[in-house]
């Protein structure tokens, strides 16, 4: 029998800022026995970037207000870890002609923790170095996650 843990649910839908103003998708999040499934897929990532791979964070702010979303804030980062290991760094997306689907399991955060932050799309690939965020550019797009 499952616990009621499998069915909490939260999403994000995705919007790009004027730099990247056809950006848009959507980010699940699924409570598991042993972590969190997180699903994005998302279109309209800009091709200019040529490696293809864009950095992808739940960052602490509740508010994707501002053109740069400014109000999103730091990575998510409950145990003042170093960058890599905040809870909010998440490996990034690839662009596929504009398009990105990625799935990953991580056991760093439960859906309780992050209902109310911000999911962040960066304009470079995360550098899982450079401190304090990895080098990622600026965001590009931002959600809100809402529980369902």
């Amino acid at each position: 029998m499952y616990s009621k843990l499998h069915y909490l649910r939260a999403k994000a839908h995705i919007r790009g800022s004027e730099k990247a103003p056809h950006l848009c998708g959507e980010v699940n999040f699924y409570q598991k026995r042993n972590g969190v499934l997180i699903t994005a897929n998302v279109r309209g990532l800009p091709t200019s970037n040529e490696s293809g791979f864009l950095g992808f964070h739940i960052h602490e702010g509740s508010n994707c207000k501002g053109k740069d979303f400014s109000e999103t804030k730091s990575h998510y980062n409950p145990n003042s870890a170093e960058h890599p290991m905040h809870a909010g760094d998440l490996p990034p997306l690839l662009s596929c002609s504009g398009k990105a689907y990625l799935s990953l399991l991580t056991n760093r955060f439960t859906i309780n923790d992050i209902i109310g932050r911000t999911v962040v799309i960066h304009s470079k690939p995360d550098d899982f170095y450079t401190q304090p965020a990895g080098n990622a550019g600026e965001k590009i797009a931002c959600g809100i996650i809402c529980g369902i």
